[in-house]
């Protein structure tokens, strides 16, 4: 990095904003680039690193209570854990296949599908009533799909094509998992980008884009991977590599641009002046620290929605029998056998996904949460491992007291992709590149999993290093 003048500058003083993956891994790719003269100091308003990746102990057990895996068919989270010298923990699952909870039921979750959508009637008929198979099998004789490069919400494309049935069984209990919400609220781009491009490429039914994406024969690659340690150690060692000041429980209130730089405001009464910064928080804050130095981002960021959720964990007695499955996703709208409502929308039995979880453990995650129904975070600690229990029970059988529990609640925690969210993000991004020695990262721009939110940092840190910011 040079200044404006292009003269070579004295060293340089980075503000990073935000501890979790994306302010990590941008920490540590700055300091790559930058070498050892460089001051990163990395900024976060709780009393922990790693935002959703967090490792907790559970039943004696290191066990993740945030995102438990990552895409391991994008190369930036391997690339990385391997360039940090944690490919050894890299473990994948185990080949117990997901189910769903759908039409008072439990069947195996599906293949032949895009996210739930289908590339034949056969591969979903499993699941579906006779009714929802005639309109699935109806659907490639309909008219054209013929978007015109514009943005719809996935919801209301994929019912007026296929019917309620295949959208509340297979496609929202999939949504959920990833966004905390169902497709009503999502918009097709920026959620499914492959089926919208197939449609853009000339499939006139969503089967027919859908099957187009699918391969001919499985592939022997794992679809996800972990870290033996939890992915909290993934974070844990970014933040070592990085060599970064982190300053833990302070909130930055106020960025402000300098004639050369930036000066944060730190808390109620602290300033801290720095040479560049990088945003890699949450949309809401992102939006109230942009508001003066980039108000067209500011403007974009406040359209972005956020979902909440939590995770409850549970640690069984050894020798607890779980269901021969990696877990269960539960359609909206589906009732126990008394007519009580679910509370739950997805189990995941670890210790039967992942080996490592299976050797001295009986280990099973609840998630609750979706975008639009807070009620069932409105229980407290107590009440919703009660309801968890009593939905776990109801699915396996499983009525055994846990030896450990433990509550972590995402308040906003997932970023929702609603219609236009590709447009959103690119105004976001237009109107930060006009700001020298600002740069934006994280789970609000192009995908919420590990792997985007690394490519993001990665992005924001070439940025910081290749324009001027003094």
């Amino acid at each position: 990095m040079t200044g404006p003048s292009g003269a070579s500058p004295g060293p340089l003083r980075i503000a990073v904003i935000g501890g979790g993956i994306a302010g990590a891994a941008a920490a540590y790719r700055l300091r790559t680039r930058l070498g050892d003269s460089a001051t990163i100091t990395l900024f976060e308003a709780t009393q922990g690193l790693g935002g959703k990746l967090r490792t907790a102990e559970v039943g004696g057990h290191a066990y993740d209570v945030g995102a438990e895996a990552f895409l391991a068919r994008r190369p930036e989270a391997i690339a990385l854990i391997e360039e940090i010298g944690l490919a050894g923990d890299l473990v994948h699952p185990t080949g117990a296949r997901s189910t769903v909870r759908a039409g008072g039921r439990s069947a195996g979750l599906p293949g032949g599908t895009v996210m739930g959508v289908p590339g034949s009637v056969e591969a979903v008929a499993g699941v579906l009533s006779e009714h929802g198979r005639k309109l699935v099998a109806a659907e490639p004789g309909l008219p054209p799909v013929s978007l015109g490069g514009r943005d719809v919400a996935l919801g209301e494309l994929l019912r007026a094509r296929f019917g309620d049935e295949l959208v509340d069984r297979l496609v929202d209990p999939q949504l959920g998992g990833v966004y905390a919400s169902g497709s009503d609220s999502l918009g097709l781009r920026a959620t499914v980008p492959a089926l919208a491009d197939a449609l853009d490429r000339g499939a006139g039914s969503l089967t027919a884009a859908a099957s187009s994406l699918l391969p001919a024969s499985p592939s022997p690659a794992p679809v996800f991977g972990t870290l033996t340690g939890g992915l909290g150690t993934l974070i844990d060692r970014l933040v070592q590599r990085a060599k970064a000041e982190v300053r833990l429980g302070v909130t930055v209130c106020g960025l402000h641009r300098l004639a050369a730089g930036w000066r944060l405001d730190v808390g109620l009464t602290e300033t801290v002046e720095a040479d560049a910064v990088v945003l890699a928080v949450p949309a809401p804050a992102a939006r109230r620290l942009t508001e003066d130095v980039a108000p067209r981002a500011s403007a974009a960021l406040a359209k972005i929605e956020l979902a909440s959720m939590a995770v409850v964990a549970l640690a069984l007695p050894p020798g607890t029998e779980l269901p021969d499955a990696s877990g269960v996703l539960i359609a909206a709208g589906e009732r126990r056998a008394d007519g009580t409502p679910f509370t739950a929308k997805a189990f995941t039995f670890s210790s039967r996904k992942w080996a490592h979880l299976g050797r001295d453990g009986v280990l099973v995650r609840g998630s609750v949460g979706r975008f639009g129904e807070p009620e069932a975070l409105r229980a407290d600690d107590e009440e919703l491992v009660r309801r968890v229990r009593a939905d776990l029970a109801e699915l396996t059988g499983i009525t055994i007291a846990p030896v450990d529990t433990l509550v972590t609640r995402w308040g906003g925690g997932l970023p929702q992709y609603g219609v236009g969210h590709r447009e959103r993000v690119e105004a976001i991004e237009r109107a930060v590149a006009e700001v020298p020695g600002l740069a934006i990262a994280g789970a609000a721009l192009h995908g919420v999993g590990v792997p985007a939110c690394i490519a993001t940092a990665d992005a924001a840190a070439a940025r910081i290093t290749s324009t001027p910011a003094r």
